[in-house]
């Protein structure tokens, strides 16, 4: 799990020879949630034996990670109406009902989100050839998170590379590749299948818990993906991925003058699904204890028109 190098250039021909540009027409705007047929949602659909359902979602809070950087913030909610404006009469007006109201202001992508093909520029352009004038300070008119409000319901698999290792957590730079990618999933028997959401456990957020804080949680040093785990999620047909860490790929990046190059091949280049800060510890401990590593997902991002990212509640049910 050590380290290896890229340059830039190793990106780009990566990407070039990855690329799912206008595999599915020029206009797709789904990507690898093309994978994702009926049949494959009536298969997930079984998979529910026992109606356990467990949330992966971190709190919306003012304790989350997010430190400011690039303008990311943690959530701020606040009352419209609150139980005083009731008890000082402010709502007299009202005939018989009282009520509350709130709202929130955040970052879409401060807590567990998923990314939109919109998300993510590389080399002047976004998935399926699309360049920059496609996201204006209006939103974006392609690849925009809302296009996939039902498309993220599929066979949900968790490969937990901490328990494969027998550690708690990874290493801050400990690089996630192929190879612990398939033994984790022949330690769990579990096979990987042409439309899967799969889910990869670091345990960064059992550090975190730990360790009573978030330290360099947002943007640090991280364990994570290699780069060559592209790869691995194009031969299998992989219709999304998320992880338990801030950008999910190792940090620091295998490829020094390129920032998130998996990023770059998986979101622009084969219009792959990403999810950052997914909560996996309660469904690891659940799959350790049973040995059923499978399940339904359902996760769909809020429909926000053109936005270039959603926070997410998703839902593993077993």
């Amino acid at each position: 799990m050590a380290q290896q190098r890229f340059t830039i250039e190793d990106v780009r021909a990566l990407g070039k020879r990855l690329s799912n540009w206008g595999r599915w027409g020029k206009d797709d705007e789904l990507g690898t949630l093309n994978f994702i047929t009926p049949e494959k949602i009536v298969r997930a659909a079984s998979l529910v034996r026992r109606g356990r359902v467990f949330s992966l979602a971190i709190p919306f809070d003012s304790q989350g990670p997010q430190t400011g950087f690039a303008g990311r913030v943690n959530p701020l909610h606040f009352m419209l109406q609150d139980g005083g404006d009731i008890a000082s009469g402010a709502q007299d007006f009202i005939p018989g009902l009282r009520y509350c109201d709130d709202a929130i202001t955040m970052p879409l992508q401060c807590a567990t989100q998923w990314d939109a093909l919109s998300h993510i520029f590389f080399d002047g352009k976004m998935y399926n050839d699309r360049g920059p004038e496609w996201v204006t300070s209006s939103g974006a008119r392609a690849n925009a998170i809302d296009k996939l409000k039902q498309s993220i319901v599929s066979r949900g698999v968790l490969l937990d590379i901490p328990r494969l290792l027998g550690k708690a957590w990874l290493d801050p730079g400990e690089a996630i590749g192929p190879e612990e990618l398939d033994a984790a999933a022949q330690r769990q028997s579990v096979s990987l299948e042409r439309g899967d959401i799969v889910l990869i456990r670091t345990g960064q957020l059992a550090q975190v818990r730990a360790e009573g804080s978030w330290g360099q949680y947002a943007g640090g040093p991280a364990p994570g993906l290699s780069l060559r785990c592209a790869e691995w999620f194009a031969q299998h047909e992989i219709a999304g991925y998320a992880t338990d860490t801030w950008g999910t790929e190792v940090i620091p990046n295998e490829t020094p003058d390129c920032f998130q190059p998996l990023h770059c091949v998986a979101i622009v280049h084969m219009g792959m699904l990403v999810g950052e800060i997914f909560d996996l510890e309660e469904l690891a401990k659940d799959c350790a204890e049973d040995g059923v590593y499978e399940f339904l997902f359902v996760a769909p991002p809020l429909p926000i028109t053109g936005a270039v990212g959603s926070p997410v509640n998703p839902q593993a049910i077993k």
